[in-house]
């Protein structure tokens, strides 16, 4: 068994902690289920766009499952207490659906090049079943890099203290436990965090330089406005996610945990699920007209 740190040790923070953390955990899972189900009832939804968005509401929905559930319980526990299988598959999918987020989010930026840089080949570039595939292989290769960090971090002995310093089960705070030298198992995640950074981050960085330089050549200020406004939820999500991934992790960790990267972890493991689908119905025109006429369309059946 494991025992959790957790959050904070406060105990009149704790009931606001709680009510706070409940109320964005029902708010993530209303908002993603809505924008799947939005995303599959209305045709005019039926695209790739659409499609990549919808399959990142499912991630995020699961995603969002793997460690508020077991936050909320703990803050009411004596002691925060997890099994070894239970710490190694929080880790497992945790790490995969964090991955396939962040890989679906590369795979959109991508697809907002095409539609603003290449709008008339669109259609024959970005085909559903190349769509499928962009969606299936992002979520088939996190899932095996997060088996090969799971397997790394958990084949390591832990013959000493089996306190975490952290909320949940991550690769730091793990490492931290063994008592055996970790080096092999630092190149292996530092090599899968790295290639997965340089793959996302510069397909990101590419895609959004050509889109910038395709939209400054465009004459018409309306033309130029309805690029931005169908790239701006999709910058917002991105800038929020890597902000608090890379303050969490390219920050060192010799010492515990401070209370600055427990809520940069708070921040991407559990407020970004929720945000995702509130910046793209929000800001989104089209989702926001199809969201009124649902709402209509339910209070007639009313």
């Amino acid at each position: 068994m494991f025992e959790f740190s957790g959050l904070t040790d406060d105990k009149e923070l704790i009931p606001f902690l709680f009510m706070f953390f409940l109320l964005v955990y029902m708010v993530s899972i209303v908002g993603n289920l809505g924008m799947i189900t939005l995303v599959y009832s209305f045709s005019s939804l039926h695209t790739p766009m659409y499609f990549m968005l919808s399959s990142l509401s499912l991630v995020d929905l699961f995603y969002s499952s793997v460690i508020t559930p077991q936050l909320l319980v703990h803050f009411f526990s004596t002691r925060k207490l997890i099994s070894f299988i239970g710490c190694a598959l929080q880790l497992y999918f945790f790490s995969a659906l964090a991955s396939t987020g962040n890989l679906l989010l590369s795979t959109m930026s991508y697809d907002r090049y095409v539609a603003i840089c290449h709008p008339f080949h669109y259609t024959l570039i970005i085909t559903k079943k190349r769509c499928f595939s962009l969606v299936f292989y992002s979520s088939t290769i996190s899932f095996l890099q997060s088996l090969a960090n799971t397997i790394c971090v958990f084949s390591l002995p832990f013959c000493g203290s089996n306190f975490i310093d952290h909320f949940y089960c991550d690769i730091p705070p793990m490492l931290k436990l063994s008592c055996s030298k970790s080096f092999h198992c630092n190149i292996v995640t530092g090599f899968l965090v790295t290639a997965y950074g340089i793959c996302t981050m510069t397909t990101i960085i590419l895609s959004y330089t050509f889109i910038f330089l395709s939209i400054s050549k465009m004459t018409s200020n309306e033309s130029r406005r309805k690029a931005f406004s169908t790239c701006s939820s999709h910058i917002i999500c991105i800038s929020t996610f890597f902000t608090a991934v890379l303050f969490t992790y390219l920050s060192p960790h010799s010492g515990p945990f401070s209370i600055q990267e427990k809520i940069a972890s708070v921040f991407f493991t559990i407020i970004s699920p929720m945000l995702n689908p509130l910046i793209y119905s929000l800001r989104n025109q089209e989702v926001k007209q199809v969201l009124v006429r649902a709402m209509r369309k339910s209070c007639r059946t009313k």
